[in-house]
């Protein structure tokens, strides 16, 4: 006899609910969280499960490498489908909602998500952790400026290596607001360091990946943003087209965005954001040159005009005018060459 199991996944118990082929329930409880406890029950109440779904969440990937290691037959839904289904219950619980999720396996009302795999899981911990500390970085190196601003103290435009030595030029002048300052650049220099150290963790991931090697040879691409793409695809066969991972992104094409509303960097606010940053920056630096060794002439005619223009050298045509730096699209076409930049 069919069954089929639903898991509502949470910190510490997961509701299980087990039905047979006709619908009737055969079991109804609650275990721990913990994929050996989960599988101990399965075993014992559900033998002849054929599909055990649980929505993503933020033990969906653990949970499914883990039972799917032990070779129980695991299903990952996408939340926003059984958030669909399940919204029509009358009394939203746990146990009702691994009932739902049962149920949805059982009839095949589902949309099955793609999991990914330990290793792109892994690089994108590494990202966000980075991520994390530069946002960090850059609140306290704002927070400097806000406190020195209002004690008459302009700092102007200064990266985070310079920003450190002018702060120091003027604490000379004004000894007296050292102890306001001091303990937050102590912190901003550590930040410094320890983004360093991520940095280097990432260089070497990029280094042992091929893929990611060959990424890079993208003007305008180095180890993080290619390394965001790589962990973000994962598995390049799940799309059946090259533009579905644009729309994925949430990056769809603006010929699709509805209304007057204008996003700068993206248009849905589905996809991974981090990454969408990360790609967003460098196509920004590759039209607008600023990436190392990046010829204008080699992202296609208009970008090569629109940089003679800004050069001053030539004749000035409209487009080159009025849009000095232009999206990359196809127009712009950058074949993907066989040299291993290492560069930001």
């Amino acid at each position: 006899m069919e069954q089929y199991v639903g898991l509502d996944v949470s910190l510490e118990e997961t509701s299980i609910c087990i039905l047979d082929e006709s619908g009737a329930v055969v079991f109804e409880g609650n275990v721990a969280s913990n994929p050996q406890t989960i599988a101990k029950l399965l075993r014992r109440r559900a033998p002849q499960a054929i599909r055990i779904a649980f929505e993503t969440g933020s033990l969906s990937n653990w949970l499914w490498h883990e039972l799917k290691a032990l070779e129980f037959p695991v299903l990952c839904l996408d939340a926003r489908h059984p958030k669909a289904v399940l919204s029509m219950r009358m009394n939203k619980s746990d146990r009702n909602d691994a009932r739902g999720l049962a149920e949805m396996a059982r009839m095949g009302w589902y949309r099955e998500a793609k999991v990914k795999s330990i290793e792109s899981r892994h690089v994108r911990a590494t990202l966000a952790a980075r991520a994390k500390l530069v946002d960090l970085r850059r609140d306290l190196e704002n927070q400097m400026r806000g406190l020195l601003k209002s004690l008459g103290i302009i700092l102007g435009k200064a990266g985070s290596k310079a920003l450190p030595r002018k702060i120091l030029d003027a604490l000379r002048e004004a000894p007296h607001l050292r102890p306001l300052i001091e303990p937050l650049m102590l912190a901003h220099s550590a930040l410094i360091s320890q983004v360093i150290k991520y940095d280097d963790q990432l260089k070497a991931m990029a280094r042992s990946n091929q893929t990611v090697r060959r990424l890079m040879t993208v003007p305008g691409v180095g180890p993080v943003t290619a390394l965001a793409f790589a962990s973000t695809v994962d598995d390049p066969q799940r799309f059946r087209r090259a533009s579905d991972v644009g729309a994925y992104l949430g990056l769809t094409p603006r010929r699709y965005q509805s209304g007057e509303l204008d996003r700068t960097g993206r248009i849905s606010k589905r996809g991974d954001r981090l990454t969408r940053y990360y790609l967003f920056e460098a196509a920004k630096r590759a039209v607008e040159g600023s990436a190392p060794g990046l010829a204008a002439k080699e992202l296609g005619p208009q970008a090569h005009q629109a940089d003679r223009a800004k050069k001053g050298e030539g004749r000035r045509r409209s487009q080159a005018r009025h849009h000095p730096a232009l999206p990359l699209d196809r127009r712009h076409a950058v074949r993907l060459g066989k040299g291993h930049s290492m560069t930001h």
